[in-house]
């Protein structure tokens, strides 16, 4: 049993899950949100193990790396990653409506990863530039960022969705979070993720002196990022000094997911240092 089939298997046990947390929501079924939670644990321990398999047999292939390298790998890892969050803050806050808008995000990347005929899931030997102990550092602050920040845009959904409802809140909105512990959420999730993405991009710049002899080149993914945090710099310093809040600061997080999307998937058509993505 190779690490791809484990992980194809996953995909759709992350699809039960995400399915269920949609049900559970729609007709208010308490046990069927207890079922999406067991199942997206069982999904981030099958996680777990097909990346720690994938380490161990790309050992066993003698180019032995941290299964962080493609663009199927750094899938694997951003649904991986998302999910643990997700359950960290389903927890902490009690709260399973959440992961009807975050458990499809994880999904979603799973199946692209999985079921994508253009996405090679065979372990490859790393380009030189690769060869790098910065390589896990950059990845992993990266998307940990991401995820924080995939999950800030569900919770904006959620907030614009029932802004837009007003006082005639339908039955389906019943089970939403109140409006205060929406804003902050999301201003958590935002600042988790921009403290992440900022460690991403120092840790890249010193990746790329060491491999490429410099800490800047406006590649287009180094200018994308540079984007992206400009975009959570704008948005976590409006709600700071101009006292920024409700929709605005929900639309500025929902554009800056779209700018993450970007960067990891739109400039990997253009040529740069970062091709190797593909």
């Amino acid at each position: 049993m190779t690490s791809s089939f484990i992980l194809s298997v996953i995909t759709f046990v992350l699809g039960l899950s995400a399915t269920l947390y949609i049900a559970a929501w729609v007709f208010k079924k308490a046990s069927v949100g207890k079922a999406a939670t067991w199942i997206a644990f069982a999904g981030v321990v099958g996680q777990t193990a097909g990346i720690l398999l994938r380490w161990m047999e790309s050992y066993q292939l003698g180019i032995g790396h941290a299964p962080l390298s493609n663009l199927y790998e750094s899938l694997v890892f951003f649904s991986w990653t998302l999910m643990v969050i997700y359950l960290v803050v389903e927890r902490a806050y009690g709260n399973r409506v959440i992961g009807a808008f975050v458990a499809p995000i994880a999904f979603l990347a799973m199946a692209y990863a999985s079921l994508s005929p253009n996405i090679n899931d065979r372990i490859q030997p790393l380009v030189p530039a690769l060869k790098s102990n910065w390589l896990i550092a950059h990845v992993i602050t990266c998307f940990i960022g991401y995820a924080a920040f995939a999950i800030a845009f569900g919770i904006s959904l959620m907030y614009l969705i029932k802004q837009k409802e007003g006082r005639q809140q339908g039955r389906l909105l019943s089970l939403f979070p109140e409006n205060r512990l929406l804003e902050n959420l999301n201003h958590q999730m935002v600042t988790f993720g921009f403290l992440f993405l900022s460690a991403g991009i120092i840790t890249g710049s010193v990746w790329a002196n060491s491999a490429w002899g410099s800490y800047w080149s406006w590649d287009p993914k180094e200018t994308w990022s540079l984007i992206t945090w400009l975009v959570y710099a704008i948005l976590l310093h409006a709600r700071l000094m101009r006292g920024w809040h409700g929709k605005r600061l929900a639309y500025i997080s929902i554009i800056g997911f779209g700018a993450v999307l970007f960067t990891y998937f739109g400039v990997n058509l253009l040529p740069g240092l970062h091709s190797y993505a593909q």
